[in-house]
């Protein structure tokens, strides 16, 4: 784990005890929990989104329902500018 041995683990656990103390180390242990859950989580995220971005065929199929969508668009746009000429402001 960390590259520490057991040995090395017991005194850094018996230091942390001695510095912090019985009433504040199980805290300290919990937030450091959490730190390093969130950092596997926010590391994971980072390694997934480079491998989206990366992957040809996600991309080509996000090319390619964008492509689809945009006479859609077109027809939104194009109505709406159909529409606008009829409101008027006061």
């Amino acid at each position: 784990m960390f590259g520490m041995g057991m040995q090395e683990l017991i005194l850094v656990l018996v230091v942390a005890l001695i510095i912090l103390g019985p009433k504040k180390l199980p805290d300290v242990a919990k937030s450091l929990g959490k730190a390093l859950n969130e950092f596997k989580r926010a590391t994971s995220d980072i390694k997934e989104s480079l491998e989206v971005n990366h992957n040809p065929d996600i991309v080509n199929k996000s090319h390619d329902a964008l492509n689809d969508s945009q006479p859609e668009t077109g027809t939104t746009i194009a109505s709406t500018s159909e529409a606008t000429p009829s409101i008027t402001f006061s």
